[in-house]
């Protein structure tokens, strides 16, 4: 779970220790991460995987050492996350790529959207993502952010 966010989201593990299952926004058929503001929307396939994940396949289940976590990753001290550094080792043994992977994801998204609006959805600084935009060849840098509707 937490390398398909990584890899789909951009990002970094001391964040996604830090989500809450309170984090993940499910309203009729739609489904929202709240990363930013606002929560970025989860398409199918990956909202039905995350909905299972944590209505069945989250650790620390009702027989675990933490029934009643609410964290998304949680750790093994009763009521604290997952460590960024357990879960980093994990994810390195499996062979996922998390820096290079959240770079090259990061690189991606403000090709294919405004640099401002993944800063908001994706909580980073616009600042952040204006610059990987500038190093990726983005071409939004006239992009004029905020409400247009007047």
């Amino acid at each position: 779970m937490a390398a398909a966010l990584i890899l789909l989201y951009a990002q970094p593990i001391r964040r996604l220790v830090r989500l809450t299952i309170h984090d993940i926004q499910h309203e009729d058929d739609q489904v929202a991460l709240r990363l930013g503001d606002p929560p970025t929307p989860v398409p199918e396939p990956f909202a039905g995987v995350l909905l299972n994940y944590i209505h069945t396949a989250r650790p620390n289940r009702p027989n675990g050492t933490a029934p009643a976590s609410d964290w998304l990753f949680p750790g093994r001290r009763a009521g604290q996350p997952m460590d960024p550094a357990s879960l980093g080792r994990r994810l390195a043994v499996a062979g996922i790529p998390t820096l290079h992977g959240r770079t090259a994801t990061l690189q991606q998204l403000v090709l294919q959207a405004p640099p401002s609006v993944v800063a908001g959805m994706l909580g980073y600084h616009a600042v952040h993502t204006e610059a990987v935009a500038a190093q990726a060849g983005g071409i939004w840098k006239k992009y004029a952010p905020g409400d247009h509707t007047r």
